[in-house]
């Protein structure tokens, strides 16, 4: 009997829906506080804007609505299943992510690394078929993973004062570009992967603008250009849907 039921497909979509509704059931996270390291700091240049964060509502929706979508219509399909293992394994983290994040900042860390890893293994793993709801929103939220480990990573190596926050902040974002664009070398006509790691640097941009930090900036914007530039000198070149 159990071997007509899409296990994998319902794990996933239940996965997705408790990973949304976790920021409802414990306090609500828009970046660290400086409060929760032994070196108190009262800025982190390498933290988005608090507004940046706003993003984690549309990858709810468009993971919850993907992983419905999948559970319907390709409950078995065997691109669909090879994606849906390392992305149970990501939002199952995911669900303790927060209460990790408010708790203990080295553990978040830690967790925080191996849901983009295995964001990034689902994405990569992803088919062509039905692109809106199997690879572009994994991508999006693997996107996003990317850039919030290196977020995570530079606030802690700062907060323990391993580095100062500015060198923290310049050593992580120079990591997240190089990780970003060998990852996006991969899956090199998916927009999404991308968009989300822009946003962030985008975040970071806007939130170093008052502080006249023009080395983050800099940074910031070289990463918006150049993950721009080679998502659109690959679609014009016409390069394959999938790399992997």
């Amino acid at each position: 009997m159990t071997r007509n039921i899409p296990l994998l497909a319902i794990a996933v979509a239940l996965a997705t829906v408790a990973f949304a509704l976790s920021p409802f059931v414990t306090r609500e996270f828009a970046g660290y506080r400086p409060e929760q390291f032994p070196v108190v700091l009262d800025f982190w240049p390498v933290q988005p804007a608090g507004w940046a964060f706003s993003i984690w509502g549309v990858i709810y929706i468009w993971l919850i609505a993907g992983a419905v979508w999948g559970w319907f219509n390709a409950p078995r399909d065997r691109q669909w299943q090879k994606m849906r293992a390392p992305l149970l394994i990501s939002l199952g983290l995911g669900i303790f992510w927060i209460a990790a994040a408010n708790a203990a900042p080295i553990l978040a860390t830690v967790m925080i690394f191996a849901m983009a890893v295995f964001a990034i293994i689902a994405m990569l793993r992803a088919g062509d078929d039905a692109r809106a709801w199997q690879v572009r929103p994994v991508a999006l939220y693997a996107g996003w993973l990317t850039a919030a480990t290196g977020v995570g990573t530079g606030v802690v190596l700062s907060g323990y004062g391993v580095l100062t926050a500015q060198q923290a902040a310049l050593a992580m974002l120079a990591m997240v570009l190089l990780v970003a664009l060998a990852i996006q070398s991969r899956r090199p006509a998916e927009w999404a992967y991308p968009a989300a790691i822009i946003w962030a640097l985008t975040g970071v941009i806007a939130a170093n603008v008052p502080a006249g930090n023009w080395p983050v900036i800099a940074l910031s914007a070289i990463g918006v250009a150049a993950l721009t530039i080679v998502f659109v000198l690959r679609r014009q070149a016409g390069v394959p849907r999938r790399t992997s």
